[in-house]
């Protein structure tokens, strides 16, 4: 588009590499098959975000099938058709200005957890650190509807994780690494918690210590 100058063009691209890059992961490290999930991110500078398209499996996934669109849901660039998930990254987009990134994922442990619509508790440390405690399950509603979007975003509260009921799991962060690194932790936590039910139970943790280690993550943790 001619109205769009060089340097937004740049971040366009970084945007859709990005995704692109991110779509590859999720598929070899088996958090999805085929072409179910989807992937989106804020355009930096811009009121814009990229989401993948519908319908197109990740590994022949190039960045020139990257859609961008506006916060209206209007595509500013691109040829293809956006996730059929769009009113969900619309309704957490405008919900939660934190967020810049988004990551939505079929996992097996994950997806099992929402299949039982049975919250992952707040019980191992790296998921309350990075998730910032337990992980609700949102109330049904139909794939691709606003109200799974409304739905998810209010047990998305609080929280960089959401259980979505009888569907699978998204995680959302400050950039794609973080989402996805949200998506893993998840996953993993899942795992635990089925077989810490085989073994009695699950212990969770207090919510002194979930905000204790919640805060040091966010202000302490890692290189400054």
């Amino acid at each position: 588009m001619d109205m769009i100058n060089d340097r937004v063009m740049d971040q366009i691209l970084i945007s859709r590499q990005n995704v692109v890059a991110k779509g590859k992961e999720i598929l070899t490290s088996k958090l999805t098959i085929g072409t179910w999930g989807n992937i989106s991110c804020r355009v930096p500078g811009t009121d814009w975000f990229a989401i993948t398209p519908t319908g197109m499996s990740y590994d022949t996934l190039i960045p020139d099938d990257i859609v961008v669109l506006d916060y209206n849901g209007v595509c500013v660039n691109g040829a293809r058709l956006p996730s059929i998930e769009l009113p969900l990254h619309l309704a957490v987009y405008h919900g939660r200005k934190d967020v810049q990134a988004i990551i939505h994922t079929h996992s097996t442990y994950a997806t099992a957890m929402a299949a039982a619509r049975k919250e992952i508790p707040g019980a191992v440390e790296d998921l309350v650190q990075i998730v910032g405690g337990n992980v609700r399950v949102n109330e049904y509603a139909l794939p691709g509807s606003q109200q799974l979007g409304l739905n998810t975003l209010k047990a998305l509260e609080d929280r960089n994780a959401v259980l979505l009921a009888n569907h699978g799991m998204l995680g959302v962060g400050s950039s794609l690494e973080e989402a996805l690194k949200v998506c893993q932790i998840v996953e993993k936590a899942a795992e635990i918690t089925i077989v810490a039910q085989l073994m009695g139970g699950v212990v969770e943790l207090s919510p002194t210590d979930v905000e204790g280690m919640r805060n040091f993550y966010l202000h302490g943790y890692g290189q400054r």
